[in-house]
């Protein structure tokens, strides 16, 4: 036997302690329940896993001030990967062999959430991924990751369905060149096939950047009638502001990913007006589901700077985990039963093999001084 092979297995054997207990999962002794967020804290996506722990803290926080779960409280461990792929693996590894966690919950990335699934370290420690921040195909319907909206393609086709039908047939699109924007562009392609969209222009701009100069060059030449953003927050905002300066006209639709309240801050309401955008997860203005008037209750109490307009995805996923929680001794168990979980207005389902928990598709768009128009 190599000697490759003997040092894989003598690191199996010093993790099967940390996985055995996961497997335990919430024994009755226990003073606290662990869960890990590995994201990015630092870096150019550092707004993103913010917002998203500041949702799941928000969430979590309520849990424990009602008793936790069955008298147990909830722990929210945290780890700062700068969403770089690597870190994101040997963060979650030292997680769970120094804190034990039952559960992850909202890592941020495609590339950092298919790191995780290429190497296996979920499976082999029995835990569930509540709420990866990735809509993409290579993420959704993995063994132990649970996508709490819809996807990228999900995504993509029902904005071309809507432009086909206002006769918009030219569309130029820019992504972001990783595992992220070549999903939207598998999907952009094959939406666009079917719905008579010509995409006359295709234009990448490097991961981890706002390096989108070439790409705002190149839509000003093509002039199309809309642009449809595959970008991450930075990059979109930067899209944004150059299109706009050079006189662009198109309307520019984003992908749900984009932080919106940071892209109305940082860009202000004249130069934001006309930017549509996909809405994948509840909107706050929505104040007839239930799950919405929770989250603005609890928010207005937090005065976390953090709180965005993404960090409703954290609340949304850290409301199902805490769902599975109470439901039985495996959360992995528990997620991957979960059949229409009802968490206040917004459901869930898990049973359909290779496909997200929802399907939601929606857009809006930020009107005159800042009103977003749904």
């Amino acid at each position: 036997m190599s000697s490759f092979r003997l040092r894989f297995g003598a690191w199996l054997l010093a993790l099967a302690p940390a996985a055995a207990i996961t497997l335990a999962a919430l024994p009755a002794h226990a003073k606290e329940i662990v869960i890990g967020q590995v994201a990015p804290f630092s870096g150019s996506q550092a707004v993103t896993g913010k917002a998203i722990h500041a949702g799941a803290k928000l969430y979590i926080d309520h849990v424990n001030s009602q008793g936790g779960i069955n008298g147990q409280q909830i722990r929210l461990v945290t780890r700062d990967d700068a969403q770089k792929p690597q870190e994101t693996v040997r963060l979650v590894k030292s997680l769970v062999q120094e804190e034990a966690p039952v559960a992850l919950l909202g890592t941020v990335g495609t590339d950092n959430v298919k790191a995780l699934i290429d190497d296996g370290v979920l499976v082999r420690s029995a835990l569930p991924l509540v709420g990866a921040v990735s809509g993409a195909s290579a993420v959704i319907g993995a063994p132990s990751v649970f996508v709490v909206k819809a996807s990228y393609h999900d995504e993509v086709t029902r904005l071309f369905e809507q432009l086909s039908n206002l006769t918009i047939t030219r569309v130029g699109l820019v992504y972001q060149d990783d595992a992220l924007g070549q999903d939207v562009l598998g999907g952009a392609d094959k939406a666009a096939a079917s719905h008579n969209i010509q995409l006359l222009a295709k234009v990448g701009y490097a991961r981890n950047t706002t390096d989108v100069g070439a790409a705002v060059a190149e839509m000003v030449k093509a002039a199309p009638q809309a642009i449809f953003l595959g970008a991450t927050t930075a990059a979109a905002i930067e899209f944004v502001r150059q299109y706009r300066a050079r006189g662009g006209s198109a309307t520019i639709y984003g992908l749900s990913i984009i932080d919106t309240q940071q892209l109305l801050t940082q860009l202000g309401p004249d130069t934001a007006r006309g930017f549509a955008f996909s809405v994948v997860l509840p909107m706050e203005s929505q104040a007839t589901l239930a799950v919405n008037r929770e989250y603005a209750k609890l928010k207005a109490g937090a005065q976390n700077p953090d709180i965005s307009a993404r960090s409703i995805e954290g609340f949304i996923a850290a409301k199902a985990l805490v769902a599975a929680l109470r439901q039985a001794n495996s959360p992995l168990k528990a997620m991957q039963s979960m059949r229409n979980q009802d968490l206040g207005g917004y459901l869930l389902d898990f049973g359909t093999p290779g496909r997200p928990g929802s399907a939601l598709v929606d857009f809006a768009m930020f009107g005159t001084g800042g009103r977003i128009i749904h």
